[in-house]
């Protein structure tokens, strides 16, 4: 069974950053996506970001282009999504999920694997 582990979140004032890594273990394919997705209290978890371990494709929210770069190593063992510019709108649990398809969807319902999630909070 594929399984995912989050790490890196924390308390950052506006305009900081932070680089969160999402750790794969358990048999992979390259026809797969892995996505980040976010949850602030009382809301939908909502999809902020998209790699292919395939094509290495990649997708973005609008509200976090420019900000937010997802990228993997070369053993599509870990997926990093470093955080740029962060804004008080970013704060909620970061979550690290497994799609078993060649393109990136938007519907959490989609993803097949997922983990505990990381923390993130922007605060001054």
């Amino acid at each position: 069974q594929l399984r995912t582990v989050e790490s890196g979140g924390g308390l950052v004032q506006p305009g900081g950053s932070l680089r969160l890594s999402c750790a794969i273990s358990g048999f992979t394919l390259d026809y797969s996506t892995v996505g980040w997705f976010r949850q602030a209290p009382g809301k939908e978890r909502e999809r902020v970001s998209c790699i292919s371990s395939g094509d290495g494709s990649t997708f973005y929210a609008d509200g976090v282009k420019g900000r937010f770069t997802i990228s993997r190593d070369n053993y599509n063992r870990t997926v990093i999504l470093q955080m740029n510019n962060l804004k008080p709108e970013d704060t909620a649990v970061y979550y690290c999920a497994i799609q078993r398809s060649r393109q990136c969807a938007s519907d959490p319902e989609e993803y097949d694997y997922w983990g505990q999630g990381t923390q993130v909070t922007v605060s001054s």
